[in-house]
């Protein structure tokens, strides 16, 4: 760490006295040996420098190891990429977009009233581009524009730090992903036949909260419970809301019951948190791992996403559907075991393993429960 002292002028008075003056002293007497202004750069002993944190994220991206599917997929360990429309879907983040689609799956399966006709299918279709592509790559896109400064140090060479694409061509395919979802939302509720257009409705709410999610000044982000559980209703409920209202009646019972939901999706919000640590902390965003450190934060995730289900199960139980209770309890287990292979041992090193080991039991359960609300 190095120290500058401004040393404006050096001047020698008639009593021989010698005045180190900054830019902000006073001028001495008029018979004084004024010298030109220089700077004297100091640098501090080796042991100071020690003591420095530096950042531990890569300088640019590793381009000879980085993978080009990661790239597409928007995740960690990408290749740099110089093609427009590539970078543009990673942004868009294509990896996040399964959970959204798999709601909507969900919400037909609640409904009862899906049919696998050509009719249907192209509904739900059109369901899942709007809930996917256009409004979670919305999501996606306005959290990397927003976390800039937070991934200019953690990920520096992500599209938006590293300069891969302008400010102008951010700010577009914010807006383009945005109004092709709410479009899309219209198009599903005159398809619907809706007197009332709850999809649009559904879309403007998920899209609101989405915007408050990761721009100031409310960021949601900021506050790891608040945030957290906000993301994991996007990823839950939302879809599933948008899949039932398509085909069938959203009621109350299914309303709590994806909302309890909702806090599995907090836990599995969790765990991209912590590969954010270093810059959350610089940043202020109290993160459940900044906040409670990584011990902790890890109990806290597997505990929302278990303790969560386990209820649910329950629930199943206590209105008389056995075989469905049963049946979520059996994809429970192999997430335990994955909890206790991988994500306890090392959150941070195992954080995608762990997902795409543990994460398709738990979409599975959420057929489950769908299904079991259908009859």
């Amino acid at each position: 760490m190095a120290t500058v002292l401004n040393f404006s002028s050096i001047r020698v008075s008639n009593k021989g006295a010698v005045r180190l003056l900054n830019t902000s002293s006073s001028v001495f007497r008029p018979n004084s040996i004024s010298f030109t202004r220089r700077k004297s750069i100091i640098r501090a002993t080796e042991t100071n420098a020690k003591d420095e944190v530096k950042s531990k994220a890569p300088d640019k991206a590793p381009s000879d190891g980085g993978s080009s599917i990661n790239q597409i997929l928007g995740i960690k360990g990408a290749a740099q990429e110089t093609n427009k429309l590539k970078i543009r879907v990673q942004l868009m983040k294509p990896v996040t977009w399964p959970p959204l689609i798999w709601g909507v799956v969900c919400g037909a399966a609640a409904s009862g009233n899906f049919h696998w006709g050509v009719e249907d299918v192209a509904k739900s279709i059109l369901c899942m581009i709007m809930s996917g592509p256009c409004l979670t790559g919305y999501t996606q896109t306005i959290n990397d524009w927003y976390d800039r400064d937070i991934d200019a140090i953690n990920e520096p060479y992500r599209p938006i730090p590293s300069g891969a694409i302008s400010e102008s061509e951010v700010i577009t395919q914010i807006w383009v992903l945005l109004l092709g979802g709410l479009g899309i939302a219209g198009v599903l509720d005159v398809w619907a036949g809706h007197n009332f257009p709850t999809i649009f409705y559904l879309a403007v709410g998920g899209s609101l909260l989405s915007y408050i999610y990761s721009a100031p000044p409310l960021k949601l982000k900021q506050n790891g419970w608040i945030g957290n559980f906000a993301l994991g209703a996007s990823y839950i409920s939302l879809p599933w809301w948008a899949g039932q209202a398509l085909f069938g009646t959203l009621t109350p019972d299914i309303i709590v019951l994806t909302i309890l939901y909702s806090t599995a999706g907090l836990g599995i919000a969790i765990i991209n948190d912590f590969k954010s640590i270093e810059g959350d902390r610089a940043m202020g965003l109290q993160s459940l791992p900044v906040a409670f450190g990584v011990d902790a934060a890890k109990w806290i995730c597997v505990g929302a996403i278990d303790i969560t289900q386990l209820s649910v199960a329950g629930y199943l139980l206590y209105a008389g559907k056995l075989y469905y209770a049963l049946a979520l309890l059996g994809l429970i287990i192999p997430q335990v075991v994955f909890q206790f292979q991988y994500f306890l041992k090392d959150p941070i090193k195992y954080d995608v393993k762990y997902q795409a080991s543990a994460q398709p039991f738990l979409v599975l359960g959420l057929l489950v429960t769908a299904l079991a609300t259908s009859h």
